[in-house]
């Protein structure tokens, strides 16, 4: 009998935890701010959430390990309207200010150059990366090839992102945000950023991750 007891006592708490982890505070599981509906998102002009926007970047290194880092602090504009998808236009400033757990790396990137030489990377005064779309081609389930120019170390030169949208909905700060995310791959020498090749590898890969509010 005591058996069945304890048997029970303990079903009886592990399904009171359930409820509770579900139903917080008494109530049903709340509904994230953000959802993947499209027909959610307005037309009209919209801004980067710096907080909440950045670009993520992943590269070789001696055929060991990769590096990771991020760039933050993203201003970008997107003019959209739901009913002309293609037509949408993206503007994005890239401070190059390289967000690192290795302080010894971000020093490395932003030094200046050795004995009055060029930096190894971008030095320590690098003009912001600047991305402008040149078209936007819807795709299935929510996404979106996007063609435009990077502008870095003063050279421009085309790329195409991979976009997902991925969601839209009225933020903690009552505002219409919309989010998406992004991947690339590029060649670092195509901008002049040649140190160490190919020990260092030529390709980056880019993690782009920018909330919209609307303006």
């Amino acid at each position: 009998m005591f058996k069945k007891s304890l048997a029970l006592a303990a079903a009886v708490a592990v399904s009171a935890l359930s409820v509770g982890t579900v139903y917080a505070q008494g109530g049903p599981p709340a509904q994230l701010p953000g959802q993947m509906d499209p027909s959610r998102v307005q037309a009209g002009t919209y801004k980067s959430d710096p907080n909440h926007s950045m670009i993520g970047w992943r590269i070789n290194h001696f055929g060991f390990t990769d590096y990771l880092g991020l760039f933050g602090d993203v201003a970008a504009t997107l003019t959209i309207d739901p009913a002309n998808p293609a037509g949408a236009k993206v503007d994005a400033v890239i401070p190059i200010n390289p967000v690192l757990a290795n302080q010894g790396l971000h020093d490395h990137l932003v030094r200046p150059g050795k004995d009055g030489g060029k930096p190894d990377f971008f030095g320590p005064s690098q003009a912001p990366a600047h991305f402008v779309s040149t078209s936007v081609t819807p795709g299935p389930n929510n996404t979106a090839r996007i063609n435009g120019n990077l502008t870095m170390n003063g050279i421009t030169k085309p790329v195409t992102i991979e976009a997902r949208f991925t969601g839209a909905g009225t933020s903690m700060t009552r505002k219409l945000t919309v989010g998406f995310s992004g991947k690339t791959t590029i060649h670092r020498s195509d901008w002049g950023l040649t140190t160490f090749l190919p020990m260092v590898g030529d390709n980056v890969e880019l993690d782009i991750i920018v909330a919209f509010e609307k303006q």
